[in-house]
């Protein structure tokens, strides 16, 4: 039986509330076209506060660090180390939302894995290692966005063999209702369950409504608490504006909490009054 906490479910409530878009969320306020989203947590640590404190006072019960993005590649050159980068976003979480659980973002590394690419499992594997180790002092850890389920093993294994945080395993889907390898929710679902996460759901891919069928297959093939994250809709090409309001995300969302899905919240185009 597992020693870690259940942080999946919430006694007082039927949901468990996590955060939405953080990318959005600094778009709005000022950060400039071409800025690493992850090295404003050491160069402007009042920008991203200000996005955690937004969501712990529209409810979060989890808000995720600003590292999605922090792996060793793309920090390579910057000036910071991969530790600093992360200590600083988990510091502004803890700072700015301190009655909320800080989640140690992790998205995919950007390049493919063999076959299909150059990088090898392991080579991903080790710098998903790298990721968890500077993270170790966050609550848990979210996988998330991820597209290959191949590389999905990788940061899932390199979380369970480095740190004893629970997690919480995401993957986008396309319309055709796979990932961009080809994967379909089930056998993610299977997968994820049997490699041992602790929650495993959907996020990013288009809007609320899209997901549910893909939920109900996720659902279908699980035990486990299953999580929703989707984005507002689609972004006009134009002004990068999302399609849906808030009050239409938040009706989309509902048939997938009557379906089953107890943690929620909102990927890209999502805002704190979402």
């Amino acid at each position: 039986m597992s020693n870690k906490p259940d942080l999946f479910h919430q006694k007082d409530k039927p949901f468990v509330i996590l955060d939405g878009s953080m990318g959005t969320m600094l778009q709005k306020r000022g950060m400039k076209p071409g800025t690493i989203p992850e090295l404003l947590n050491i160069t402007d640590p009042d920008l991203v506060q200000s996005v955690h404190r937004d969501y712990a006072r529209a409810g979060s019960d989890i808000v995720y660090a600003n590292t999605f993005g922090a792996n060793p590649d793309k920090l390579a050159g910057t000036g910071y180390s991969l530790e600093d980068i992360i200590q600083a976003a988990i510091r502004n979480v803890r700072e700015a939302a301190p009655d909320c659980l800080c989640a140690l973002d992790i998205g995919p590394l950007g390049q493919l894995l063999e076959p299909l690419g150059t990088l090898s499992f392991e080579e991903a594997y080790e710098r998903f290692a790298a990721v968890v180790e500077a993270g170790k002092n966050a609550d848990l850890i979210v996988i998330e966005t991820m597209a290959d389920l191949y590389e999905t093993k990788a940061a899932l294994l390199a979380a369970k063999e480095h740190s004893d945080l629970p997690v919480l395993v995401s993957m986008t889907f396309q319309e055709d209702g796979r990932s961009f390898t080809g994967t379909t929710p089930e056998i993610f679902a299977r997968t994820m369950t049997g490699l041992g996460v602790d929650c495993l759901g959907i996020n990013c891919s288009a809007g609320p409504e899209t997901l549910v069928p893909l939920l109900k297959e996720v659902l279908a093939n699980t035990h486990l608490p299953v999580a929703a994250k989707p984005n507002a809709g689609l972004p006009d090409p134009r002004d990068g504006s999302y399609s849906l309001s808030d009050a239409d995300f938040v009706k989309g969302i509902l048939p997938a909490l009557e379906a089953g899905v107890t943690v929620v919240g909102g990927c890209c185009g999502t805002t704190p009054d979402t």
